[in-house]
């Protein structure tokens, strides 16, 4: 998380930021968003596949099903470089895929996807 926390920073937006810890708390926060009337939906979920308690998959297939907040962009982040694990979770309704390398230089790209997906320009 801490590689992720440090490339949302280097996007250079003010950005709040919800960690949950396993599939069954995202799910949780997502529903409270969802029904809440004066809470907005978040912009961006960074989704990892390898969720304890309840798989990344799945808390995407919710988040799609959510009145509110389905429209939500997801990024799905996973070590994972399977063709069939990129394909089953953009299927499943992901805006986009980032494989976490081993390298930091590497990992803060994820930054230019983060500005990407909210439609913002790298500075």
């Amino acid at each position: 998380m801490y590689l992720i926390r440090e490339a949302l920073a280097w996007t250079g937006m003010p950005l709040s930021v919800h960690l949950a810890n396993d599939g069954e708390q995202a799910i949780h926060f997502l529903e409270e968003m969802d029904t809440s009337s004066d809470t907005p939906c978040p912009e961006l979920v960074v989704l990892d596949i390898n969720l304890p308690k309840l798989e990344g998959g799945e808390v995407l297939r919710y988040i799609r099903q959510l009145p509110k907040c389905g429209g939500t962009r997801v990024l799905v982040v996973s070590t994972s470089d399977s063709i069939q694990d990129r394909e089953r979770m953009m299927s499943l309704g992901a805006n986009g895929y980032f494989r976490k390398p081993s390298e930091y230089d590497q990992f803060m790209r994820l930054s230019g996807v983060v500005l990407t997906l909210l439609d913002q320009t790298p500075s």
